[in-house]
């Protein structure tokens, strides 16, 4: 069985896809706007150019996402995603990307079971936590 963190957005899947690209190494392995799905006569010319789907690849791990009508849509509360960095760069790198424009919740800093962990919602609205993946000294 696979699980997969499916992402909603207010308009802003696009952009938002192409920062997470970057930011954690990925590729974006699918994206159709409405535009271009089969379903694009349902929906107003002002959903043209929105994302009905979107698929990135991180490694060997996937999340997906989409653009939701304002009437549907609602700030994510009651999760986080996770993500484990193996290097300290990589998990400094990501927090201070995550960070910008966004909203720090835990400060990044040592923990008892982790050298470097971070609660951050991004300028998305989508909230991270950051464990760097790391053996705690005994």
């Amino acid at each position: 069985m696979k699980i997969t963190p499916y992402l909603n957005f207010p308009g802003t899947c696009a952009e938002a896809f192409k920062f997470y690209a970057e930011t954690l190494g990925g590729e974006i392995t699918f994206m159709q706007t409405h535009g271009e799905s089969p379903m694009k006569d349902m929906f107003g010319p002002e959903w043209k150019d929105k994302i009905m789907h979107a698929t990135l690849q991180v490694g060997d791990h996937e999340i997906a996402g989409s653009d939701a009508p304002l009437h549907m849509f609602a700030k994510p509360a009651g999760f986080m995603v996770t993500i484990n960095p193996k290097a300290p760069e990589d998990a400094r790198r990501i927090y201070a990307a995550f960070a910008e424009g966004g909203e720090v919740k835990m400060e990044l800093q040592e923990t008892f079971w982790t050298p470097l962990f971070a609660m951050v919602t991004d300028r998305y609205g989508t909230p991270w936590m950051i464990s760097l993946e790391a053996d705690m000294p005994k």
